[in-house]
């Protein structure tokens, strides 16, 4: 399994999804939530940042099948989905992921067909990374 490669900006979010949470970075001053972690707000310019917890719901935006050649590490689930999820606390906020059967399950445990645009999910976590299930 690949890991995420983290930076100073970006690695609360893998510590609170190694516990099973998914937060995002908010500005400290305007609110505005935001990803991917930068330091500084794109709407106030402001450097103060928090971490605020949300719901895990969401939508699936955009999704792929991928076809051959595949990542030698994952050509054995295939095919496998790639999902590109818009939270519904914040719709300009997109995070990729993978729809799964239930938490832990393989990457191939869900039907492509079963994806369509739109369709509603929520997050789970497997070994700190967030996956989605159909909702």
């Amino acid at each position: 399994m690949l890991t995420p490669v983290t930076d100073t900006d970006g690695a609360p979010f893998w510590e609170y999804a190694a516990h099973g949470e998914l937060r995002v970075q908010a500005c400290g001053d305007c609110g505005e939530l935001r990803f991917p972690p930068r330091p500084c707000c794109p709407h106030c310019q402001s450097f103060a940042s928090e971490w605020r917890p949300v719901s895990g719901r969401g939508r699936v935006w955009s999704y792929v099948v991928p076809h051959p050649p595949l990542l030698p590490e994952y050509a054995a689930q295939a095919p496998y989905n790639v999902v590109v999820v818009e939270l519904a606390e914040a719709p300009r906020i997109r995070l990729v992921g993978n729809v799964v059967a239930h938490a832990g399950a393989p990457l191939d445990s869900v039907d492509p067909a079963r994806l369509r645009i739109g369709a509603r999910v929520r997050a789970v976590f497997r070994d700190g990374l967030p996956q989605w299930v159909l909702a």
